[in-house]
């Protein structure tokens, strides 16, 4: 398990495939760790160098106090690109990871080969909504807001106590840093990129969960709206992580829009 101090922080980091691969970097979601990746990475990385990281105060990565700025989370990125020595990478954003990445294309569009925006917006929510998830969890912790969160994630079928995953994911969620999770939510909170979006030249495929509860198709169809050339794709039977749900088909999706960016890519 590799660590590093990126950005000024250690940061929990993997890679796979390749070594002179075009390089797929995965950011995920508010309240997990780069493992909800795992299946897609390991259909990915048979052609591609597949990078995972946990953000600042997720995971196994260092916890600085809250709050946290997006440009924080951008920032550290960038430092996990120059880390790998890579000059150029197709960014998938999901969730949060969609205004990270967004950030990224705004200071160093050169670093960025092409943009998957996943159940995400350039804004996410209201600073009303944000401040109540913040003083929910401040005064009873994140097993308090856990319910909504995992409703919000899942589809019905796959949230039921028979499915072992959803147990494992469950506990994922709980077992955040209470820091961190706040700290990202303050990042949200304060966050537009709406303007950055607009100014998006690199091509981009947005992508969204059917069932998503927290951005909803039509949410992410504006997103495809707002940036220029933008490609929208709903995935069925998926809620806010079709990372997990359904790993195949959003693997089929990422991997035909890096060939359309990168050529096809060789086997390893």
């Amino acid at each position: 398990m590799p660590f590093d101090r990126i950005n000024g922080i250690v940061l929990h980091h993997r890679a796979d495939g390749p070594a002179d691969a075009p390089v797929i970097v995965l950011v995920n979601s508010l309240g997990s760790d780069f493992r909800i990746w795992e299946a897609v990475s390991v259909r990915l990385a048979e052609r591609y160098r597949v990078i995972r990281y946990d953000k600042r105060g997720h995971g196994l990565s260092e916890v600085p106090p809250a709050p946290y700025g997006m440009e924080d989370h951008s920032a550290d990125l960038a430092g996990v690109l120059d880390h790998y020595g890579v000059s150029k990478a197709l960014l998938v954003g999901l969730s949060i990871g969609g205004p990270i990445a967004l950030g990224v294309v705004a200071e160093a569009p050169d670093r960025v080969a092409g943009l998957v925006m996943m159940d995400t917006a350039p804004k996410i929510g209201t600073s009303e909504a944000w401040n109540e998830r913040i003083a929910a969890i401040e005064e009873d912790g994140i097993a308090a807001i856990a319910d909504g969160i995992l409703a919000r994630w899942f589809t019905p079928a796959y949230r039921n106590a028979g499915n072992p995953a959803f147990i494992g994911y469950s506990n994922m969620l709980l077992n955040s840093p209470v820091a961190g999770y706040l700290g990202s939510c303050a990042a949200l909170r304060d966050s537009d990129l709406t303007e950055a979006a607009r100014a998006v030249t690199v091509p981009t495929l947005c992508l969204v969960g059917d069932q998503d509860g927290s951005t909803p198709p039509d949410l992410v169809r504006q997103t495809a709206e707002t940036i220029p050339g933008a490609r929208f794709e709903i995935i069925e039977g998926a809620g806010h992580l079709p990372c997990i749900e359904q790993a195949e088909v959003t693997a089929g999706h990422i991997a035909r829009f890096a060939e359309g960016i990168f050529g096809k890519a060789s086997p390893a």
